[in-house]
Order: structure tokens, then C-alpha cells, then sequence
């Protein structure tokens, strides 16, 4: 009998600020909903963002596991990620933005392979840079989201990244427009960004998500589609968060 994997969904962007880490907890919070064993991977090394957003004491983490299996120390995945609750798992970067270039990207593949033998949804969540590692971490995933906003300088980017994808003859990849993180910045419709970037757009997040006191959140380490208020109000848009994850699903379903 063949050994289901994970599905990866690797969640980048072209560009800083474009609610990229909110996006990957958002999606990684709707597929727990559905009873999805998720683990959260932070590949976003320097910033250790996604720890941070959820309140994360995050003494183990990528740099530990990969140093223990650097010195053979390393046992089990399951020691040095941590229990968000029943549903979601997570492995934080580093504290110390220092020991990220210390990190080699040939243990970053080996944690990857044996984390899709233990769960079923992996959500990376990573920078806009084009370092090895994000390179090879393009290379394990299933999916990989772009999340871009109403801003000229994203459109320009994700241009130029679909034009890479499209040389490489890769067509693995989605387009987020996240029009809730600035929403007074509406520069551009819709209709003029599919122009700009010769791209569809695959999901909208819409404005009507704009959480003004989000920092908040943030420092309750919420996750803001799990949260009941959040739930209450913005009930229109988290059935987006639902609608993508189950795209993505049906998408990936019986793929290898």
C-alpha cells in the first residue's frame, strides 16, 4: 500500500508587507478546521515571524533540529516542533537571526521528507528572497502561493517572477491579492493588475478583512480565522480562507 505524504504549500511573496505570514496561518488555521494534521514550518529564517505571531516559546526549533542532526543527536521530528492545538504543529526559525546562515539547506530537504511522513498538510511559510533554500523548497511543495498586494512594486516583482516560472515551464504556483493589509492603497483595480502582471488572479482576500487592531492579535497569538469574533464578523471572508484550502485540495488530490 502507498505511504500518503504531506501536501506542501509553501506561502511567499515578491515583497515585504504584503500580509504574506498572516495569509499562511490563516490557510494553515482553515485547513485544521477541516481536520487536517497541519504542521507550520517558518522558513522565513532571519525574521522568525510565525513564533512570534503565536506566542511561540520557540527554544526548539529548525536551527536545533538540524544542528542535532548535523551531530547525530536527532531522533524524532516530534522534539522540536510544538502544539499550537489538536490539529496544528509548529517548527519556528531560530531565535537568533545569527544562526540562519548557519543553517544548511541539505538537512532543510531532509527535515522536509520526514515532516509529509507524519502529517498530512506542511504550511511553509518564507521569504521573498531567492536563496537556496527557497529555491529548494519551491522544489518540495505542491503549491506556491505568491501573496501580493495594491502596491506598484509588487506587481512589478510578481511579473517578473511568473515570467521566471513560465522559463522554467513551471505552472505550480498561485496568485493572492491581499487587498485587506493596506487597504486604502487601491492604485490599481483588478482588472488593471491581471494586465499589469499578463497573470489571472487566483484568490482575493477582500478589504472587508482589514483587522484594524490586529496587533492585538498578534500579541494573543491568535490565529485569526480559529478566532469566534473574528469568525462572527468577517464570516463572508474566512469562507475564502475555506474556499482556497479546499482548491487546493481537490487540486492536489491525486497528485504524486
Amino acid at each position: 500500500m502507498a505511504i500518503r505524504k504531506a501536501k506542501v504549500f509553501t506561502v511567499t511573496s515578491v515583497k515585504g508587507g504584503s500580509g504574506k505570514t498572516t495569509t499562511a496561518l490563516n490557510l494553515a488555521g482553515s485547513f485544521a478546521k477541516k481536520n487536517y494534521k497541519t504542521l507550520i514550518i517558518d522558513l522565513d529564517l532571519f525574521s522568525g515571524v510565525v513564533g512570534l505571531s503565536l506566542n511561540m516559546d520557540n527554544n526548539k526549533n529548525i536551527f536545533t533540529a538540524i544542528d542535532d542532526m548535523t551531530n547525530n543527536r536527532f531522533t524524532f521530528i516530534d522534539d522540536y516542533v510544538m502544539a499550537y492545538n489538536n490539529n496544528i504543529d509548529v517548527l519556528c526559525a531560530p531565535i537568533d537571526p545569527r544562526l540562519a546562515s548557519k543553517i544548511n539547506v541539505k538537512y532543510i530537504s531532509v527535515l522536509l521528507r520526514k515532516a509529509k511522513m507524519k502529517y498530512q498538510i506542511i504550511v511553509i511559510d518564507t521569504n521573498h528572497i531567492l536563496s537556496d533554500i527557497n529555491l529548494m523548497t519551491f522544489d518540495y511543495s505542491d503549491r506556491i502561493l505568491y501573496v501580493i498586494n495594491n502596491n506598484p512594486a509588487n506587481l512589478k516583482n510578481i511579473k517578473s517572477m511568473i515570467s521566471i516560472h513560465k522559463d522554467m515551464q513551471q505552472d505550480n504556483y498561485k496568485i493572492i491579492l491581499n487587498e485587506s493589509n493596506e487597504k486604502l492603497k487601491d492604485y490599481f483595480s483588478t482588472y488593471d493588475i491581471k494586465n499589469i502582471i499578463k497573470s489571472d488572479i487566483d484568490y482575493i482576500i477582500p478589504n472587508s478583512f482589514y483587522i484594524k487592531n490586529i496587533d492585538k492579535y498578534i500579541l494573543d497569538g491568535k490565529i485569526l480565522v480559529l478566532d469566534n469574533k473574528i469568525m462572527k464578523k468577517h464570516k463572508k471572508t474566512i469562507k475564502v480562507f475555506d474556499e482556497m484550502v479546499d482548491d487546493l485540495i481537490k487540486e492536489t488530490k491525486d497528485e504524486d
